[in-house]
């Protein structure tokens, strides 16, 4: 019987800094494993405030869900993992400006103690392809 799972890689998107891929496809959906703001060419974290490592997060999970032959327009859940809930405001206008189709995705959004790297923020996504 063969293996139903599908590994997506994307080389425009930071490589795994674990055992895990960046994203699982399966049937119709794929499983975005949750990006940082890891620059995919020197594979750091980027510099910046919560904007630009939003932006940074934001593009590197349209690369994923683009190796998967999908976009955000398919996205139908996102969880938001920030490292401090007072950077919400400031994360969620970027946020809206990529995540413009209606219905718009659902949405977690917590506050963690640390994320991997020092990040302030991570990403992860469930699409339709």
């Amino acid at each position: 019987m063969s293996n139903p799972l599908e590994e997506i890689r994307s080389h425009q998107a930071p490589a795994p800094i674990g055992p895990y891929s960046q994203a699982v496809g399966v049937g119709g959906l794929v499983f975005a494993s949750g990006q940082i703001p890891l620059d995919p060419a020197t594979g750091q974290l980027i510099e910046g405030d919560i904007e630009a490592q939003t932006e940074r997060v934001i593009q590197n999970v349209k690369a994923v869900l683009a190796a998967a032959g999908t976009s955000l327009a398919r996205v139908v859940k996102t969880s938001v993992f920030l490292q401090d809930l007072a950077d919400f405001a400031r994360m969620n206008e970027v946020y809206a400006r990529h995540f413009t189709s209606h219905p718009q995705p659902a949405r977690s959004t917590v506050q963690v103690a640390a994320l991997p790297a020092g990040a302030r923020i991570e990403i992860e996504v469930i699409a339709l392809r």
